[in-house]
């Protein structure tokens, strides 16, 4: 049976939560998940949630995230910032994995991503999945995770 598709509503938030803590097996998503909520910066629309029969079953997220060009000496003058989008993260709940529902969630956000004019999208995620959905990696233009990530 296929997912349906659709942006949050605040009746989801528990359903989110619940699948971000299941997928991960522990509750760090889903309290990521509800800190963004409340940033002003946070984009309804790029919240989605897959559900069958009424039950959400899976959740991709996507927030906006400064990336800073140029050579630079340390100092803020030294840089460009580009706003683009950064994607996580992505949770489905684990009966459901590997059935395509979370490749349905990165396609219709990716393409929520295109219509509000976001040209670009990161993601700090597994190598081998998210290629297949046209991600490369990042060090291909010099960008670099603060968090030492390889």
């Amino acid at each position: 049976m296929l997912p349906t598709i659709r942006p949050e509503t605040p009746s989801d938030y528990p359903g989110i939560t619940e699948v971000n803590d299941l997928a991960f097996g522990q509750p760090t998503e889903g309290n990521l998940v509800e800190k963004l909520r409340r940033n002003p910066k946070f984009v309804p629309e790029l919240s989605l949630v897959a559900g069958i029969d009424g039950k959400i079953v899976g959740h991709i997220l996507f927030f906006p995230v400064v990336v800073k060009s140029g050579v630079g000496d340390g100092e803020p003058e030294g840089y460009e910032e580009y706003e683009i989008i950064s994607l996580a993260p992505l949770s489905v709940l684990p009966e459901f994995q590997k059935q395509g529902i979370g490749g349905r969630l990165i396609k219709e956000g990716l393409e929520a991503c295109r219509k509000l004019g976001y040209g670009s999208v990161v993601v700090l995620g597994h190598p081998e999945y998210y290629p297949r959905f046209g991600f490369e990696q990042a060090r291909k233009w010099g960008i670099k995770d603060p968090f030492g990530a390889p």
